[in-house]
This record gives structure tokens, C-alpha cells and sequence, in this order.
């Protein structure tokens, strides 16, 4: 029988065929019901399959949730829009979307939730930090391999570009960046992460010409939200020095 699935690449319903048969001569299966049963296996292992490959690729630092974001700890932030943007209408209309605010204040967390609801969708994901981006360029062995690399953050339909603000690119970063941005436009989603107003942008790329050019694209399609709340890690910070003095009394 496995010499019939090999060329069929039905891998899954090779790993599984004795259970199945087995099954069927239990429950005494028609050959549809039987068929039916083998067919179903094969398809749901391959989408598992699919959805843990996806996961892995996108390199997620963390799995956070909307349901598990604190709303009622940011009033200034609208849940409703978040849920809206949740059902992924803008990645159909290449839409971008900026948060903007101080450390803490649920920033990533958006950033990543939103990510989780694309990758159960099936779409393709690629989170990275600016850091990690212009490390990763920086790597390249030559220069003219820096759009090589730049490819890999191309193909994902979603990409996320976490913590900008926190490092000062580099001449040859900074064209790098507006040729992600550039090459994206209009073809894929971004999602920006920033503690830095747009206005700052052209020290944190050394060139403010090309921060606005590479701002003009970034933001014909996009939502911006700005996040003026409270940090997350000082509530929690706070919370633990509460209770670790209250057991100690």
C-alpha cells in the first residue's frame, strides 16, 4: 500500500494507514465513508502542517492575543478600531498601520496580535526589529548584496518593523529601509512600531529627504494610531513591589 502514497505524496495518510484501516474494519466503513476518512486526514494534517510552518517563519518574539490586551488600561485607544483592523481588511487593501507612543504602552503587543489573527488566516507574516534589520543588512558580505537580503522582508504579506526610534541608521541602512518601504508600497502590509513622532524620523535616518520620501509612501495608505497612555511594565512593576511589601509585613 505505502508503494501506491509515496508517489501520491500522501505522507500523512501513510504515517496513519494502519489506524485507518483499522477503524474501518471497526466501525465497518463504506469505501465512501473510508475514502472520505482517508482524504479528510491528508487535508487537515497538511493545513496543521502548513500553520505551524507559517508560525515559525514569521518569528513572532512572543504569541499576545487582542483578547488579552488591557483596553480599560489605555481609554485613549480605540478597541473598536483594533477589532476592525482584526478582521484584516487592510492587508486586502495593502494597507499600512503605525503605532505610535512611549515604551510600554501595548505597542508590540498590537503589533503581534494583529500578526496572530493574519497567520490564522493563512497569510504569510515576518516579524523584525529595526535593530535586527539593519543588522542583518549590515551582515551582507558586499553591497550589492544588501537587496538580496532585502528580498526576504518583500515576500511576506504581512511584515512587522518593531521598536523604530531606538536605533540611528547607518547611510546605506537608511537607503535600505526606503527601498523596503518603496518596493512594499502598494504590494504588501507593514506594521511600524515607533516612540518617535514622524518628525524625528529625519535624524533617525540621517537624511531628512529621504525620510519624508520614504514617509510619503509609508503613510498614502495607512492608519496611524497614537498610543499617549500609561506603560504596561511600570502598572505590573508596581503591582509586584505592592504585593512583595504587603507579604512582607
Amino acid at each position: 500500500m505505502n508503494d501506491l502514497l509515496k508517489p501520491l505524496h500522501l505522507k500523512y495518510v501513510e504515517k496513519h494507514l494502519p489506524t485507518l484501516l483499522e477503524q474501518a474494519r471497526l466501525h465497518s466503513l463504506t469505501y465512501e465513508a473510508f475514502l472520505r476518512r482517508v482524504l479528510s486526514l491528508e487535508i487537515e494534517a497538511r493545513h496543521l502542517a502548513a500553520s505551524q510552518n507559517r508560525e515559525k517563519a514569521a518569528k513572532l518574539p512572543v504569541r499576545k492575543t487582542l483578547e488579552e490586551f488591557d483596553f480599560s488600561f489605555q481609554p485613549a485607544l480605540s478597541s473598536r478600531l483594533l477589532w476592525e483592523l482584526a478582521e484584516l481588511s487592510f492587508l486586502t487593501t495593502h494597507t499600512n498601520i503605525v503605532f505610535l507612543g512611549p515604551p510600554g504602552v501595548g505597542k508590540t503587543h498590537l503589533a503581534v496580535s494583529l500578526s496572530v489573527k493574519a497567520l490564522e488566516a493563512g497569510y504569510s507574516v515576518l516579524f523584525t526589529t529595526l535593530a535586527d534589520l539593519a543588522l542583518d543588512l549590515a551582515a551582507a558580505p558586499h553591497p550589492s548584496l544588501v537587496s538580496k537580503r532585502l528580498r526576504r522582508y518583500l515576500l511576506p504579506r504581512l511584515l512587522i518593523l518593531d521598536e523604530i526610534g531606538y536605533t540611528k541608521l547607518e547611510e546605506s541602512q537608511s537607503h535600505a529601509l526606503f527601498e523596503l518601504v518603496r518596493d512594499r508600497y502598494e504590494r504588501g502590509s507593514t506594521i511600524l512600531t515607533s516612540n518617535t513622532s514622524f518628525s524625528e524620523w529625519g535624524h533617525l535616518l540621517g537624511n531628512e529627504v529621504l525620510a519624508a520620501a520614504l514617509l510619503d509612501r509609508l503613510l498614502h495608505h495607512a492608519e496611524v494610531i497614537s498610543i499617549p497612555g500609561k506603560s504596561f511594565r511600570m502598572r505590573d512593576r508596581s503591582a509586584a513591589a505592592k504585593g512583595k511589601n504587603a507579604s512582607a509585613k
